[in-house]
Parts: structure tokens; C-alpha cells; sequence
């Protein structure tokens, strides 16, 4: 399979038009069409739905559009690699991170490890837990920062130096923002906003021996953004991790934490069985470095 019909696809599937799609391509409209017809032909699939004016992707244009860009990610990092010159690293790292104290951390190690190996480039995801595991299992990203716990019958991982506190954020100026702690005997009577991602939601509820079944939970999330909305309007409390709140330095919101102290910590973990590449291998050891 040509790789230029892989780009071709792509940018039809990015456009939803053949005209707009043979314009960007610098080809004529007919030679575009029949190229995505062969490809469906190839892989016995069809991937556009063609009965309306847009060009839709089928379940199978939208599956067959992740594992292309991958292909193509894949290729680009190898010519990098082969062409890396010299003593100085070059190349790209996919890295992948939870919205949580890790993130600062993480950041900062970036910075460091760019300013001695300038040329290396990073291609940063933000995600919660089960979006970057599934890039990591398609092999969309290298690396991935994730709360624990993980399944570590798939990955590898290295433990990192930051831990997170359990508890409820809500709007600072409500009378419960006053108290040192919630206990679980609490948290049945809050409109809770609960993590979206069930192994963490587990380990929380396992830790202060919930019954998730007698939560009052209203909406699960798997990002802070709309949650925080929702909580700002004091209708609703967030069960989360400290760090969410430390990251959006929003004086209207407080955080009280769980009692018994309920923490977890952060791994970097990539896939067991395949092989980084150099730069990621050079930023993994980097990290190890500094997470003593």
C-alpha cells in the first residue's frame, strides 16, 4: 500500500469533501475519487459514506483512520531515526498526561530535557486514564502519564515522585468548604461528581469502604473542564484529586480532603514488547533519573 493514498485518504477524510480534498492534494477530482474507491477496494471495506454530499467515514473509515495515522507517525519518527547525525539526539516523543500534579512535574522535566538535546521535538497529550491507554495500546503515543493504579500485565512502568490526595472540590464560599475533612458517611448525602475511569474509582471506593451504589452520583467526568462548571454553580461536588484544583488556581473553588487520608500515586508507563524509540529511551531515563 502507497503511503501517498494513506495521505490521500486522510486529507479526504479530514476535508469530508473530494473537491476540497483535490484542491489541497494539488490532483484532479477523478483521480482522487478513484484512488479512495481502489484503497476500499484493497482492504475490501468501504469506508466513506457516500450518500449524502459529505464524505462520511464509516466505522471503518473511522478505524482505518487511526491505524493510518499511526502508519504515517511511525514512518516519520523511523526516517528521523535513520537519520539522526552525529552525537545529538533527534526525533520525536509522544508523551501523554493525566490533568493532576504530575503534570507540572512532568513539564519541567521536558523543559530540562529539551535544553540539552535542542532538536528533540514532543508531542504532548492531555486525557484522562483510558484515552491515553488506548493510545498507547495503538501505538499513538510512547508514553503515558497515568493515576494509579495501572494494569501491569500490559505495561511497563516506572514510578514517579508525586502523589495525590482524594477528596471533594466545591465552591469555596460553601459552609461544608470550612471543614478539615469529608468522611465516607458524607459523601451520601452531596450531588457528587464521580471520575469517569471505573479502575480509579474502585481503588477510592475500596480505600474508604464505599458502596457506590449509595452514592448520590449525578455525572461522571473524565476531564475537569465541564466539571468545574458544574461545581462553580454549587449544585454539585467533585469527587478528585487535589492537584485538579492546584492546576486551575480558581479562588472561588476549595478542596477538603477524604478521612481517612486517602493518596495515590503517578507511573509513566509504556507498552511491554515494543521498543521505544532512541529519544523516548533518552526521556525514560531521564525521568528515572530525577524521580529518586
Amino acid at each position: 500500500m502507497d503511503t501517498r493514498v494513506l495521505k490521500y485518504f486522510l486529507t479526504v477524510a479530514q476535508t469530508n469533501n473530494i473537491t476540497k480534498a483535490a484542491k489541497q492534494l494539488h490532483v484532479t477530482q477523478p483521480t482522487l475519487s478513484r484512488q479512495i474507491m481502489d484503497l476500499e477496494h484493497e482492504l475490501n471495506a468501504t469506508l466513506f459514506d457516500r450518500n449524502q454530499r459529505r464524505m462520511q467515514l464509516t466505522r471503518a473509515g473511522v478505524l482505518f483512520q487511526r491505524r493510518a495515522t499511526t502508519i504515517l507517525q511511525l514512518l516519520d519518527q523511523t526516517e528521523e531515526e535513520l537519520h539522526q547525525k552525529g552525537d545529538a539526539l533527534t526525533g520525536t516523543v509522544s508523551l501523554g498526561c493525566v490533568v493532576s500534579s504530575a503534570s507540572a512535574f512532568l513539564m519541567q522535566l521536558v523543559n530540562q530535557f529539551q535544553h540539552q538535546h535542542p532538536d528533540v521535538f514532543f508531542n504532548l497529550f492531555d486525557g484522562d486514564g483510558d484515552v491515553l491507554r488506548r493510545q498507547i495500546d495503538e501505538a499513538e503515543t510512547e508514553l503515558a502519564c497515568l493515576i494509579e493504579p495501572v494494569e501491569a500485565a500490559k505495561y511497563n512502568y516506572l514510578v514517579l515522585p508525586v502523589h495525590e490526595q482524594w477528596g471533594i472540590i466545591l465552591r469555596a464560599d460553601d459552609p461544608l468548604a470550612q471543614r478539615k475533612s469529608f468522611t465516607k458517611d458524607d459523601l451520601s448525602k452531596l450531588p457528587l461528581i464521580i471520575p469517569h475511569r471505573n479502575i480509579v474509582r474502585d481503588q477510592v471506593s475500596d480505600i474508604l469502604k464505599l458502596d457506590l451504589r449509595k452514592l448520590n452520583a449525578k455525572v461522571s467526568n473524565n476531564l475537569p473542564n465541564n466539571a468545574m462548571e458544574l461545581i462553580r454553580s454549587g449544585q454539585y461536588y467533585g469527587l478528585a484529586i487535589g492537584g485538579i484544583l492546584n492546576l486551575y488556581h480558581d479562588p472561588s473553588l476549595a478542596f477538603v480532603p477524604f478521612s481517612p487520608a486517602t493518596s495515590t500515586g503517578h507511573v509513566l508507563v509504556w507498552k511491554k514488547n515494543r521498543t521505544l524509540s532512541p529519544a523516548a529511551e533518552a526521556f525514560l531515563q531521564f525521568v528515572a533519573d530525577h524521580s529518586n
